[in-house]
């Protein structure tokens, strides 16, 4: 007889990439590793969360790469397939005056070939919270089903469904990405979003009817980023805007996916939306002091000191 799954607290899906990020005012490029939700996991490890990881990579040196720093850094990789027949993915970073600017070399990556019937969904029903985004989905369309396979085994489960939307335009047509975002944040129990995606997904821009358009599909807690503005997070019941903790950014990347790993994991700790919210906003403002998604990630210490030197 097997041995039954042993699942963490909070499972992430998606596609982790291995990361060349620009030096700010350089053209040398700092190699390190990315992925939405490979860096949201990552987040949440550091805030001291019991957490694993679905997906798959290539049996290469950025495959192997990965497994040796999801170890490092506390995440569980049981569920992670390596895929000796595809590569890893590869993204750029580069800064210019809008900002930081990503393309990929992902097409046929080991992630984007996953199959719903490798999905271990005892795995996905033993965890607290399944984390997933619209990048997992538009990845390839047997990764958007996987997704899909994946929360429905969620929902079924009485889990806790968060999605990040996560929009890329470089990786899917408009019209296909907002029914697939859409389909899945009405399968969401919390939806986060930034006004930046939210405005091509809804045509909205002011913030509080993005959160209205959102709280319509289903979900019971949207959170809507925006830059230096801080945050508005919403239920059916209370909103707040979470003001934006004053840092000195140099990199952008992978903050907003230590927001939802700081969130989730302080959502699970206090059950309080407003304070996890808080407390992942000032997670977020640290991690962009430093270049590259993971490195600057804070650990929970550096977040708390954050928040009692703010108060």
């Amino acid at each position: 007889m097997p041995s039954p799954v042993q699942s963490p607290d909070i499972v992430c899906i998606g596609e982790p990439l291995f990361e060349l990020n620009q030096a700010k005012g350089s053209e040398a490029f700092l190699p390190g590793h990315g992925g939405d939700t490979s860096n949201c996991a990552i987040a949440a490890a550091r805030q001291g969360a019991s957490v694993g990881y679905v997906t798959a990579v290539g049996d290469d040196n950025f495959g192997h790469s990965f497994l040796d720093l999801w170890k490092r850094e506390g995440v569980d990789t049981s569920a992670v397939k390596l895929d000796r027949a595809a590569p890893t993915g590869i993204y750029f970073v580069t800064h210019g005056p809008s900002g930081h600017v990503f393309s990929y070399r992902r097409a046929g990556s080991a992630a984007s070939r996953m199959t719903p019937e490798e999905l271990s969904l005892d795995y996905i029903r033993g965890a607290k919270v399944i984390h997933t985004s619209g990048i997992s989905q538009a990845i390839s369309s047997q990764a958007a089903d996987v997704v899909f396979a994946a929360l429905r085994a969620a929902r079924e489960a009485g889990r806790i469904v968060s999605y990040d939307t996560n929009l890329r335009l470089r990786l899917w047509p408009i019209d296909r990405a907002r029914a697939v975002i859409h389909a899945a944040a009405a399968l969401a129990d919390i939806l986060k979003t930034s006004s930046d995606d939210a405005a091509e997904l809804t045509g909205e821009t002011d913030p509080d009817k993005i959160a209205d358009f959102y709280l319509g599909l289903g979900p019971k807690i949207v959170i809507v980023t925006m830059g230096a503005e801080g945050a508005l997070v919403a239920t059916p019941e209370k909103r707040m805007v979470i003001p934006a903790i004053p840092v000195k950014p140099v990199d952008a990347t992978g903050a907003g996916d230590t927001f939802d790993g700081s969130f989730l994991t302080e959502y699970l700790r206090s059950g309080d939306v407003f304070a996890a919210a808080r407390y992942a906003n000032a997670a977020a403002g640290l991690a962009t002091e430093g270049y590259g998604a993971v490195a600057p990630m804070p650990t929970r210490s550096a977040v708390e000191t954050a928040l009692a030197s703010r108060k």
